[in-house]
């Protein structure tokens, strides 16, 4: 790991060459200035150059739709392949012999009952309920867990006695249904640590590293799975990673991406919890498309091996989940890549006490998540360090994560607001202008085909419902027209919790102000 020393510099403040540092410091600023260039540029030209803003706004409308006519066109192929994947029967797979290029990618050696699974559920003060769920979906899988899988239920020690009783209380009644079901406390303040879920994470991983050496299992024949508290992993999960796992060419080299739905209590969640968990999903489901562009978020799974060549995962970042496969790819200068699973696992919505808390919770978690902008000085900072990446990937890797946050803080904007405001604020010259007449017909022409694509948003939401609803006899039609019709609020959804948050991280980041990790609180009114 000595000549990968920068895979641990999470903020330029840890660096202590003054050059270097300012280096860091001005990627961290790159996005931020980037999406408040560009709208602050727009809203400056509307005054001064309302004919520039019009033509930008036009060729940027027709961008637009050509966009989102491919992300739609990308979300039925995923989700068409998720339902037939679905629909497998892998343990029958595993059972069956593997075909020939598979075959040929296990070098004959490997066989799927020497893979051991270590799934690590980090956690603070989720209540018993959610853990339960979550540990009952893994005793339920359809892989041998009391002779292949290594459970570690990794507390916060700051989460106090009641965590602990908890955790006891689970040891009690699935230590003898796995192989070994390993509780670890993640001490409070280690110095050059931030308290939350990553650096509970990688100090469960270390003691779950302990156990493995004790029992000598090796590395290469484990897959660790991050998964957060509510993750529910249906019964086939771990035999279709497992079968993905081993017929994946050059697999220690490559993480594996499940497709996140956030349905466990999708019908309790108010209508904007709702459409922010369907656009989540919808966007992760997209890149199971896109394996190129795929990267590791939320609860995802890697070989053991890759982990620890690491050093597990940064403790010092609040979006661990996304800079480990960065962390991966420089280590082993740019051979590392993400392999979809097309397979889903179940998450909660947010859902809070009541409406305000629930939007205020939304806001939040998507700023965190938005939070993963901080990925993007960590990938430039060790492309500047790492000589051995192609400056192929190098382009097309940074062009792609700056692109996307640039997008998810800008594009809501440019479309509600800067389609309108040069007829307003350009002046009578402009105002008198075949542009100026015909622009607001081009921005509602958008409006329409928006519209169109909410109708198939509409129909996908409905269709991921019923592929988890199969044989649930809970889930009348009204509350599927009630979901369908919801989808009209997605503008405001899309402005005031996707994008705002979204550039609120990316100013925080801007001016150095580093975000602590919060914890998504997790409220269930009702038992599943």
């Amino acid at each position: 790991m000595n000549g990968y020393w920068y895979l641990k510099i999470g903020k330029a403040n840890e660096i202590t060459d003054k050059k270097d540092r300012m280096i860091y410091r001005s990627f961290e600023i790159l996005p931020g200035l980037l999406s408040w260039s560009t709208l602050g540029l727009l809203a400056l030209f509307s005054f001064t150059r309302p004919s520039w803003v019009a033509i930008f706004i036009i060729a940027f409308d027709i961008y637009w739709i050509i966009r989102v006519a491919y992300f739609y066109s990308h979300l039925g192929a995923a989700f068409s392949i998720m339902k037939k994947v679905r629909k497998t029967d892998w343990h029958e797979k595993l059972e069956s012999p593997i075909s020939p290029m598979g075959s040929a990618h296990l070098g004959g050696k490997l066989k799927w009952g020497q893979i051991y699974h270590l799934v690590i559920l980090p956690f603070y003060k989720e209540e018993k309920e959610v853990i339960n769920q979550s540990i009952e979906a893994l005793y339920k899988s359809n892989y041998p867990v009391n002779e292949k899988m290594i459970v570690v239920l990794a507390r916060e020690a700051r989460a106090g006695e009641k965590a602990k009783k908890n955790s006891e209380e689970i040891q009690n009644e699935y230590g003898d249904k796995f192989f070994k079901l390993l509780l670890t406390e993640h001490p409070d303040s280690i110095p050059g640590e931030l308290t939350g879920k990553g650096s509970n994470t990688a100090w469960a991983g270390k003691k779950a590293k302990e156990l493995i050496d004790r029992l000598g299992i090796d590395y290469e024949n484990i897959i660790v799975s991050s998964f957060d508290i509510d993750t529910v992993a249906p019964p086939d999960y771990f035999n279709r990673l497992t079968y993905v796992y081993l017929t994946t060419e050059d697999r220690l080299h490559a993480s594996y991406q499940p497709v996140p739905l956030y349905f466990n209590n999708i019908w309790e969640a108010p209508f904007l919890s709702r459409l922010a968990a369907f656009s989540t999903t919808f966007w992760a489901l997209l890149n199971q498309e896109r394996p190129n562009r795929l990267k590791t978020f939320s609860s995802h799974s890697m070989p053991f091996r890759a982990l620890v060549d690491v050093d597990f995962w940064m403790t010092d970042i609040v979006t661990e989940d996304n800079v480990i496969f960065f962390q991966c790819f420089l280590r082993y200068d740019g051979n590392y890549r993400v392999v979809p699973l097309y397979y889903p696992v179940y998450m909660d919505a947010n859902v809070g006490k009541n409406f305000r808390e629930t939007t205020t919770n939304v806001y939040r978690q998507h700023r965190r998540w938005g939070w993963g902008v901080e990925t993007i000085p960590y990938m430039l900072y060790g492309f500047l360090k790492n000589k051995n990446v192609s400056l192929k990937k190098k382009i097309t890797y940074g062009f792609d994560y700056i692109e996307s946050f640039w997008s998810w803080a800008t594009n809501s904007f440019i479309i509600a607001v800067f389609g309108w405001l040069p007829g307003f604020v350009g002046g009578v010259e402009f105002k008198s202008s075949i542009l100026a007449f015909n622009l607001p017909g081009i921005t509602g022409g958008i409006g329409q085909v928006a519209f169109i694509f909410l109708i198939f948003s509409a129909f996908f939401s409905i269709n991921l419902l019923l592929l988890k609803a199969r044989g649930e006899k809970n889930h009348k039609k009204k509350k599927f027209a009630w979901l369908a019709f919801q989808w009209l609020f997605t503008p405001i959804i899309m402005i005031a919790l996707v994008a705002t948050p979204a550039l609120d991280a990316q100013t925080r980041l801007m001016f150095g102000k580093y975000m602590g990790f919060w914890t998504t609180p997790k409220h269930r009114k009702n038992n599943h």
